[in-house]
């Protein structure tokens, strides 16, 4: 007996409005919003986040673990996300850093349960772009609200 596989149906928004779901209108960025800082003081990578409301979305300033001051990455716009396609609660964001040596994508999540919307994930992807023949390589933070 031949095995069938379910076929997977991606649904249009005015399907789901049909099937008495309700959209939201927009989703709310107020969770990633404010200062983030990172759990490591010691931290070699990013020190802390600063997430912004900007129209519908989020910018994200990064400060990098430089000497004697931070450095500062400046001010770029992202992408937040919510948990489902019914949400209207950011969960997460992704962005992307281009410098003058390499590439950063910037992607958080906060943390569900107990201390939900007082611990950020932020992971950074990097990939040089000078021809220096540098590994690309990946780096996790946990950041905390300040």
């Amino acid at each position: 007996m031949p095995v069938t596989q379910a076929k997977n149906e991606y649904k249009a928004p005015t399907d789901l409005v049909r099937e008495g779901i309700e959209l939201a209108a927009a989703i709310t960025s107020s969770p990633l919003v404010g200062t983030w800082k990172n759990v490591n003081p010691k931290t070699e990578g990013l020190l802390k986040l600063v997430i912004a409301q900007s129209g519908s979305g989020v910018t994200i300033e990064g400060f990098g673990a430089c000497s004697p001051t931070p450095c500062i990455w400046g001010s770029i716009p992202a992408m937040n996300y919510a948990a489902n396609v019914t949400g209207n609660s950011a969960v997460a964001f992704s962005a992307t850093y281009t410098f003058s040596f390499k590439q950063t994508i910037v992607v958080g999540r906060l943390h569900q349960g107990p201390d939900a919307g007082q611990l950020l994930t932020v992971e950074t992807f990097d990939q040089f772009t000078d021809g220096s023949g540098r590994s690309n390589y990946y780096s996790h933070f946990d950041m905390t609200k300040s």
